[in-house]
C-alpha cells in the first residue's frame, strides 16, 4: 500500500510539474519572442489574454505538482522528492511576490499600450518567466531522476 501511494504521488507530481514546466519553456522560447517582434501595443494586446488563460493552466499544475511532491516526499520519496518539490513550489510565491507587479501594470487600465514603458514591461515579464521557466525544469529533471532511482531501487530488490 505505501508503496503504491508514493509511486502515484510520485507519478502525479511529475507529470504536473513536467506539463508545467513544458508550457513555460514554450511561453519562454516561441511564444514570448514572438510577441515581442511585434509593435509594442499588439505584443501588450496579445499578452493580456494569454496571461489570462495561461494562469488557469499552469497555477493548478504548480499546486498539484507541489502537493503530489509533497506527498511523496512525506511517504519516504526520498530528499531528491523534497528539493524538487520546494523547486516547483517555488514558482506559485514567486509568481505572486515578483512577478505580479508587473502583471498589474501591464494590465493597468490606464496603461499607454504603445509606450516605451509598456515595451520595457513586457521584456522585464519575459525575463522574470524565464526564471519560472528554468526553475521548473530544474523541478521535472529532479523528479524524473527521483522516479529513475527509485525503479532502479526496486528492480535491484525484485
Amino acid at each position: 500500500m505505501q508503496l503504491a501511494l508514493v509511486e502515484t504521488f510520485q507519478f502525479v507530481a511529475t507529470l504536473s510539474t513536467a506539463l508545467f514546466a513544458g508550457a513555460a519553456i514554450y511561453i519562454t522560447v516561441a511564444e514570448h519572442p514572438a510577441r515581442m517582434a511585434l509593435d509594442t501595443r499588439a505584443a501588450a494586446v496579445q499578452w493580456a489574454p494569454s496571461y489570462k488563460r495561461a494562469t488557469w493552466m499552469q497555477a493548478p499544475l504548480a499546486i498539484v505538482g507541489f502537493l503530489a511532491g509533497s506527498g511523496a516526499w512525506l511517504c519516504d520519496g526520498g530528499v531528491v522528492w523534497l528539493i524538487a518539490t520546494l523547486f516547483i513550489g517555488v514558482v506559485v510565491p514567486f509568481t505572486l511576490i515578483v512577478i505580479m507587479p508587473t502583471n498589474r501594470q501591464l494590465l493597468a487600465a490606464e496603461r499607454d499600450l504603445g509606450s516605451s514603458a509598456t515595451r520595457q514591461l513586457l521584456a522585464r515579464w519575459g525575463r522574470l518567466h524565464t526564471v519560472r521557466s528554468i526553475v521548473s525544469a530544474v523541478a521535472t529533471v529532479l523528479m524524473l531522476w527521483g522516479l529513475l532511482a527509485a525503479q532502479a531501487g526496486r528492480a535491484g530488490h525484485g
